[in-house]
């Protein structure tokens, strides 16, 4: 006996629609499940998750400052799975546009000009795309798995930034903490509202993904994209190029990782750190097919997945559980986003192996 899926002769609209809620109810049920394993009250526990992070003002600004890298970087790496190309190392690109854009305020510290933090958004962008050029080369090029490259890079751009810190940018008044320069006046991002926190990232997350919803929507290159995406044959009939689309895909979800990356930096740490983020670029990765890779939706679901950093940090100090929970909640999410997705596409079939056998001689 084993288990078989077997393509659905039709998908339903309208569970489609739904699976984005079903697999986050089931997140929820089945963390309330984990959090009784664990001896705490589940509706405390869930209330101080998803209820209590939203009670402040302060902390509805944070909640935007945790929800602008992962819509950021979502809405990149919308377009490159769209175009079946996996970038799963946003997180390594992100690492090397915070490094990229922190030249100007580390290094020449002492320039003082209004083009700072513009020319610091542009060096971020630039480096997340060189840096995920590589993989995008090394798949055009040379046919390799760009889900294992640009893994494998994260690792670099981490250690990398690693002995930058600690090493030649470290900071002189630092008291010896492996840490750079704090910014400049002119190198941070300024915040949006007198309110809070809040800084222009997040705005520039929502033009991003209002730009790349109208670029999938209304222009020749969303076509591309989606032809390419769902059928490379298809796409070179029409006159499109894999190859170019590799480039385009990869270098675009980079830049924009990168942009993440020096507006994290500049907006919210003012300095670089040997750890800039709490795994941002593979949370995004969740936000993109939570949010069904529809930039719209990726709004929504980059809010939900900082919801869950927020009431990660919230449920340690008041039900006092590890800060790995909130990597669980994730892990949930994701797990029960591919179920749903899946099971409304196929259906299980158990296939006796005496029957499968048959099968298989007949079709010899």
């Amino acid at each position: 006996m084993r288990i078989e899926l077997e393509k659905r002769p039709k998908v339903s609209a309208l569970y489609s629609i739904l699976s984005p809620f079903i697999a986050f109810a089931l997140t929820i049920v089945f963390g309330g499940i984990m959090f009784a394993l664990l001896g705490k009250n589940p509706v405390a526990a869930l209330y101080s998750f998803f209820v209590e992070p939203l009670s402040e003002v302060w902390s509805l600004h944070e909640l935007a400052i945790k929800a602008a890298p992962l819509i950021l970087i979502g809405v990149g790496l919308s377009v490159c799975f769209r175009s079946n190309n996996w970038n799963i190392g946003a997180e390594g690109q992100f690492i090397m546009g915070a490094i990229a854009g922190s030249i100007l305020p580390v290094v020449f510290y002492e320039w003082q000009s209004p083009l700072m933090l513009p020319l610091m958004l542009l060096l971020g962008m630039v480096g997340g795309a060189l840096f995920a050029a590589i993989p995008a080369f090394l798949k055009a090029h040379m046919n390799t798995n760009e889900i294992l490259t640009s893994l494998m890079l994260v690792y670099v751009a981490q250690l990398f930034l690693d002995w930058l810190v600690r090493g030649p940018w470290r900071s002189p008044q630092g008291m010896n903490f492996p840490e750079t320069r704090s910014f400049g006046v002119e190198a941070i991002l300024p915040e949006m509202l007198a309110s809070g926190r809040t800084h222009w990232g997040f705005a520039f997350a929502i033009l991003a993904a209002l730009a790349v919803w109208f670029m999938m929507r209304y222009t020749l290159r969303g076509f591309e994209i989606t032809v390419l995406g769902q059928s490379e044959r298809a796409g070179r009939f029409a006159g499109f190029s894999s190859r170019k689309m590799i480039w385009f895909s990869m270098l675009f979800s980079g830049a924009l990782a990168g942009l993440a990356g020096i507006s994290e930096v500049s907006g919210a740490i003012q300095q670089l750190r040997p750890v800039i983020s709490p795994g941002y670029g593979f949370t995004a990765i969740i936000v993109a097919f939570l949010g069904r890779l529809n930039p719209l939706g990726i709004i929504a679901a980059g809010l939900v997945l900082a919801l869950t950093y927020l009431g990660g940090e919230a449920a340690q100090l008041s039900i006092g559980v590890s800060d790995k929970v909130t990597r669980v909640f994730q892990g949930l999410l994701l797990f029960f986003v591919l179920s749903c997705d899946t099971l409304i596409h196929y259906r299980i079939r158990l296939v006796r192996e005496r029957f499968a056998a048959l099968k298989t001689d007949e079709a010899h």
